[in-house]
């Protein structure tokens, strides 16, 4: 009770203890699995510094772009001059404007030739472009990318003072590179740059939407792959989850059924062709209840046994009792008494035998073997049993080899010897011979370790029928003859030597007898001692 109370406390705490308490293990799996597809998704983010890469770029080529142009210019005649700015105008898809050193506009590209780009309108554009611009601006709120103004073109447009950048570019001689979205909010870059040594300007523009397009492309083709994945993800995870959780879920209601016990036939599931862990634990399961169940019934036929083993002395008892307030002769008196002593003697041997087979299994499970000489043990008690007078007129001849070493108890050893000699004695002719033999298996002849240990019983009694030889080892079974004083054997002393020599790993069978014996031969079979190798070193 106490142990059951110390493992309700520790699963108590465990459960306080564990974040996923009451979370199926399909929700762990997906989430588990989800999380991690989350951090890959977060890959997105690089998207931000190859946006700021490739404009970085296109930066520093509007810059030369700027500066080559303005040599052109700056190398050009008068007649020539506007030419030049066409045909860079047109070929590079850009507007440049040329202010002089009064800050006057002097020459346009978008005037002198048609306009090599337009900037679009983002209510004609499709849904799809309109999703897009949606989602760069979700993008820079989340990587808090710094804020870039709208393009706005200035109300006078044909002096320098109203363009900052060329202001910029004037003032300090070098060239000048500025950012805004336009209304279809692709980047427009404007770029000016000093044009001569009059304090002359040059202002370029160029709508870079390819920049814009670049990236977005990136960030759907990624989006694609992390999406197929996540899908991926979720179906491989609810997969691993129905190849786990299923059986388990098997195994759950096979093993309350047989607690509950409603159903004694109950199956476990072996999963026979599962070779993994689910597979190896649904065999333990298997064989575990099976076990149980074969432990029930035992404990169940042995309680009848007990109860069927109990119940005649006792009725035999009472039956003494009460008659004997009614007998006045004192020889039938006298018998009556010897009959009730018979009977209590009877049910204390039985109560002790029942006790002692009971605690067998549960001793010998917590008990540490070491080495024991079947030689020595047999021999003391042999010469234990001729002191006793235990043998009736029956004479042990003890044959054995020296050592016959094995691991185990010495005291449930000597029980299993003393119970087989008291069957032997006990179905002996009077004058009988016992005969018992220690051999260790032929290797040993050899110069080789023994493998095992062989005992042999036998005795000049009247045998054991062959279709009986099992039956002799269970409990209460007995083939005693009519003339035997009822009730003076419990039928339980084969019983357990067989469960004393199995806690051994060992085996106890009745076999044919050999010349000259001819009664019942018991073989008892134990693996040899074997010892522990030393470290070397």
């Amino acid at each position: 009770m106490r142990r059951d109370d110390d493992t309700r406390r520790r699963l108590a705490a465990l459960r306080r203890g564990a974040p996923w308490r009451g979370v199926s293990l399909t929700t762990r799996i997906l989430a588990v699995n989800i999380v991690v597809l989350a951090l890959i998704a977060f890959s997105l983010l690089y998207i931000d510094s190859y946006r700021r890469e490739v404009l970085g770029e296109r930066f520093k080529r509007a810059s030369s772009e700027a500066e080559i142009a303005a040599e052109a210019l700056a190398q050009a005649n008068a007649g020539a001059r506007l030419a030049v700015l066409t045909s860079i105008g047109q070929r590079q898809h850009l507007r440049l404007r040329i202010f002089d050193g009064d800050g006057a506009l002097v020459a346009d590209s978008f005037t002198l030739a048609p306009p090599s780009f337009t900037l679009e309108d983002p209510a004609r554009q499709p849904w799809y472009l309109q999703a897009a611009r949606l989602l760069d601006r979700g993008m820079d709120w989340l990587l808090l990318a710094p804020e870039v103004p709208a393009y706005a073109e200035p109300q006078g447009i044909s002096r320098l003072e109203n363009w900052p950048e060329a202001v910029q570019a004037k003032a300090s001689g070098s060239t000048v590179v500025q950012e805004s979205y336009a209304p279809d909010r692709t980047p427009l870059i404007s770029t000016a740059t000093p044009l001569g040594a009059r304090g002359s300007v040059l202002l370029v523009q160029q709508n870079a939407r390819d920049v814009t397009q670049s990236v977005r492309d990136a960030r759907q083709t990624l989006a694609i792959i992390v999406g197929v994945a996540l899908l991926l993800t979720v179906y491989l995870s609810l997969f691993l989850a129905r190849t786990i959780v299923q059986p388990l879920r098997l195994l759950v209601r096979a093993a309350v059924r047989v607690r509950l016990g409603r159903d004694r036939a109950v199956v476990v599931p072996r999963l026979p062709d599962r070779g993994d862990e689910i597979g190896l634990l649904a065999r333990a399961l298997s064989d575990m209840s099976k076990a149980l169940r074969e432990r029930m019934d035992s404990v169940e036929g042995f309680a009848a046994d007990v109860a069927h083993e109990i119940k005649n002395p006792l009725a035999s008892l009472r039956s003494a009792l009460e008659t004997l307030d009614k007998v006045e002769d004192p020889a039938l008196r006298r018998q009556l008494m010897d009959i009730a002593g018979h009977d209590v003697q009877r049910i204390d041997r039985l109560i002790t035998e029942i006790a002692e087979a009971s605690r067998i299994d549960a001793e010998l499970a917590r008990t540490t073997f070491e080495p024991v000489d079947l030689t020595q043990l047999a021999r003391a008690l042999v010469d234990n049993r001729q002191r006793r007078g235990a043998n009736r007129d029956c004479r042990l001849e003890l044959a054995c080899e020296a050592p016959a070493m094995v691991a185990g108890v010495a005291a449930r050893l000597e029980r299993v010897f003393d119970n087989l000699l008291d069957n032997a004695v006990s179905f002996s002719p009077p004058q009988g011979v016992v005969s018992i033999s220690i051999l260790a298996s032929p290797e040993a002849a050899l110069g080789v370790a023994p493998e095992t240990i062989t005992v042999e019983i036998a005795d000049n009694g009247p045998g054991i029928p062959v279709a009986a030889r099992e039956r002799v080892f269970q409990r209460f079974h007995s083939l005693r003859p009519s003339a035997e004083d009822f009730g003076a054997h419990s039928g339980l002393g084969l019983a357990i030597a067989r469960t004393i020599v199995e806690a051994h790993d060992g085996s106890l069978t009745a076999q044919d007898p050999l010349p000259p014996m001819k009664g019942a031969r018991l073989v008892m079979e134990l693996p040899a001692f074997t010892p522990p190798e030393e470290d070397e070193g």
